[in-house]
């Protein structure tokens, strides 16, 4: 009786090892972040990290890759890595061809003076190709944006669809 109580307590203490579930985290999906800033020790937004897949503050470790501000006219998609990391693949009419266009983006080529600073101007529609500080590279489609004046600030938001390759390369799985 006593050899089985332990052989079940040392089962059960295993078990929830073996049970994890897996943390990988996914390479695409629809996000939305905006500049609302937060006050804590000091200021802070909360922006997207691709590698990760979900947002995360300016004050996290890894930051975001990107975040979004306005400029009082035009809002903008910027990034703190040191590097020229945005290009326009495209801009579409409407939703329907930018779905398409972005679905059938499956590969690059983007030469190294093509890249921007800054995703400027947004427009709904776009096409829009980020490279990280680590030259790992996200396709992102713009669903929505919100720009408005909230709180006697400029309000800046962005939905978008996104698809991260971790491998490093410029190629990207079709749907």
């Amino acid at each position: 009786m006593r050899n089985s109580l332990y052989l079940i307590l040392i089962f059960l203490i295993f078990l929830p090892g073996s049970c994890k579930k897996d943390e990988t985290p996914e390479t695409s999906g629809i996000a939305t972040i905006d500049n609302t800033r937060t006050l804590g020790q000091t200021y802070y937004v909360y922006g997207f990290l691709f590698s990760a897949a979900k947002k995360v503050s300016t004050l996290d470790n890894p930051p975001p890759d990107i975040t979004i501000d306005s400029d009082g006219t035009n809002l903008l998609l910027q990034a703190d890595n040191l590097k020229n990391s945005f290009y326009k693949e495209g801009e579409y009419n409407n939703e329907a061809s930018a779905v398409t266009a972005f679905n059938n983006l499956t590969s690059a080529a983007v030469t190294e003076s093509e890249w921007q600073g800054l995703a400027n101007p947004l427009k709904e529609n776009q096409i829009w190709i980020y490279r990280s500080g680590t030259d790992h590279y996200t396709k992102f489609r713009i669903i929505t944006l919100i720009a408005e004046i909230r709180s006697g600030n400029n309000y800046a938001e962005c939905t978008f669809e996104w698809q991260y390759q971790p491998d490093g390369s410029l190629t990207f799985n079709g749907k």
